[in-house]
């Protein structure tokens, strides 16, 4: 199973996360948020856990996109439950001083190397996260790192609706998991 997380203000009907999720709804969920408006750190974890809670989650790939994954680190840094991988795409850098005050507690970053396969896709010119920085988020996590050109926040403004090449990574991703053993 694949759970898109997705970041600030959900993921609208023509985001890749939901074109997915209509696409393939056997193999897409969504966890849903109470405030998308105004994120928040404990709230979205929360929210994490317990769509989590009662499930097997050695099989399931979490999908984030901007602010989702930063609630991905922050959810496995506090449960360390193990998950399949993590597909981590725009991740918002939640770091610098000027980062919007209405998203809450994201900082910092945790920069721990994840004990799971992870996959980061980065763009050249995101406004919510410099390229150089997405690739040292990657590199502290462990992840492989893809970087797109001027793809801008990888949302559909910018020209990533279906995102077929984003769909053939996340597969990759799920497939090379399957030859690493995960922790118990």
């Amino acid at each position: 199973m694949n759970v898109n997380i997705p970041g600030l203000h959900n993921s609208n009907k023509a985001h890749w996360q939901s074109e997915w999720e209509r696409q393939f709804p056997e193999q897409f969920v969504r966890v849903n948020q109470q405030n998308w408006d105004q994120p928040e750190r404990k709230s979205w974890v929360t929210q994490i856990e317990d769509f989590l809670q009662d499930s097997d989650t050695e099989d399931f790939v979490l999908v984030g996109h901007s602010i989702g994954c930063a609630s991905i680190l922050h959810w496995w840094c506090t449960y360390q439950k193990p998950i399949k991988a993590a597909f981590l795409v725009a991740p918002s850098d939640p770091d610098p001083s000027d980062f919007p005050e209405y998203i809450q507690g994201f900082s910092p970053m945790p920069l721990c190397k994840l004990p799971f396969p992870s996959m980061v896709v980065a763009s050249e010119n995101d406004h919510v996260v410099n390229p150089k920085r997405a690739e040292y988020f990657a590199n502290q996590w462990g992840s492989e790192f893809k970087l797109l050109p001027n793809a801008g926040h990888i949302e559909p403004i910018s020209g990533f609706g279906k995102w077929e090449q984003g769909l053939e990574w996340l597969q990759q991703l799920r497939v090379s998991s399957n030859s690493n053993s995960l922790p118990k």
